[in-house]
């Protein structure tokens, strides 16, 4: 099935997973645009994977893709693009299950794919912002965006961010085989090789609020690897 469609990394969102598809369908519909939300569940012990079965059952435009074990969300994404290009995806959205990206801004960023080749839910830009987070963690993530722009030499003001729309021309250019990060690192990476394969990136602001329920996928080892890969996608990505 061609269109748009939102590929959903998850590992133990149960509490998190029916209430973001039921969220996110109706915001997808109202583009006009056929459509479907594929779960990537990375084996998870929580029963993610059982809740995401029973609403694809339930619904036409829900599917599941089942991983073994958890590997990251780089190579959780790559498997839902690869899955979903294979299916004729047009649009392929990304974003986190956990509401901290919000469902309704999902139209917003399908219109502006249509003026550009890779649209980026902002946080950084005029209108962007973040809420519920302390001054650490405001402090790490704006400054691994600005560090990764100073030794990228790009353009863009939140690389880190995970609320993405692909057109699958982009996806189909890069080599997604050679991609060797994940979390923050993964999210820098793929936008600056869009940017290096000559595709035109678009910011608009969004929101993000820090997850409602749940804990956070988001580790030390992760900050740390994407601050000492980053330099290396310089040399890596050509």
């Amino acid at each position: 099935m061609s269109g748009a469609w939102l590929v959903l990394p998850t590992y133990n969102e149960a509490e998190n997973i029916e209430a973001i598809v039921r969220a996110a369908l109706p915001e997808l519909a109202s583009t006009g645009l056929a459509h479907q939300i594929l779960v990537v569940d990375d084996g998870s012990p929580d029963g993610t994977g059982e809740i995401a079965d029973r609403l694809a059952a339930e619904l036409d435009e829900v599917q599941v893709l089942h991983r073994k074990r958890k590997e990251g969300i780089g190579p959780a994404y790559l498997a839902g693009f690869s899955y979903a290009l294979g299916a004729g995806a047009e649009l392929l959205l990304e974003m986190d299950s956990d509401f901290s990206h919000d469902p309704m801004d999902l139209p917003r960023l399908v219109s502006a794919a249509a003026d550009a080749d890779l649209v980026l839910g902002s946080r950084y830009v005029k209108g962007g912002g973040v809420t519920d987070w302390g001054k650490t963690r405001r402090l790490i993530s704006r400054g691994g965006s600005l560090y990764a722009r100073i030794v990228l030499g790009v353009p863009v003001h939140d690389l880190t961010g995970g609320f993405k729309c692909f057109r699958r021309e982009v996806l189909e250019a890069l080599d997604l085989r050679s991609v060797g990060t994940d979390g923050y690192g993964f999210q820098i990476e793929m936008t600056y090789r869009a940017i290096r394969a000559g595709f035109r990136v678009l910011e608009v602001p969004i929101l993000f609020r820090d997850r409602r329920v749940g804990a956070s996928k988001m580790s030390a080892r992760i900050a740390v690897e994407a601050f000492w890969k980053v330099p290396g996608l310089r040399f890596r990505v050509r």
